[in-house]
């Protein structure tokens, strides 16, 4: 795999996972009679705010692989991180699955995610600063 199919194989699974959690909000949504907003619905307001947590997240940490990839980055780099990240987000909103979103899965998705985003960040000043062609 190239470093771009390796990148283009994040971006193919997060597509995959958006729809997934916007279903999951449309479910509730029907079942609730529910057109704009939360309607006071716990579960209505979690999936949407997992929803909205994944929409707000993801586009940095593929922008990140993006970025190591046109850098050339070891592979391995691409599949920690696009791995790191795409684990920790399924865990959020596993997590976040539950009224009260208090799941452990919340806790070490954000977590996950927040390492994946200082991992990639402090690979990409590595590899700027480091490599030949600066």
């Amino acid at each position: 795999m190239t470093l771009f199919q390796i990148v283009a194989l994040y971006v193919a699974l997060h597509l995959i996972l958006a729809p997934v959690l916007m279903f999951r909000v449309g479910q509730v949504r029907l079942k609730e009679k529910v057109s704009l907003g939360d309607g006071g619905n716990i579960l209505l307001n979690a999936r949407i705010r997992a929803h909205g947590n994944y929409i707000e997240t993801t586009p940095l940490a593929l922008i990140g692989l993006f970025a190591l990839a046109m850098l050339s980055a070891p592979p391995f780099l691409l599949h920690l991180f696009g791995v790191g990240f795409l684990i920790g987000r399924l865990l959020h909103a596993h997590g976040m699955a539950r009224p009260q979103a208090n799941g452990r899965g919340r806790s070490l998705g954000m977590v996950l995610t927040l390492l994946t985003y200082l991992g990639t960040a402090l690979s990409l000043l590595y590899l700027i600063f480091t490599s030949d062609y600066i």
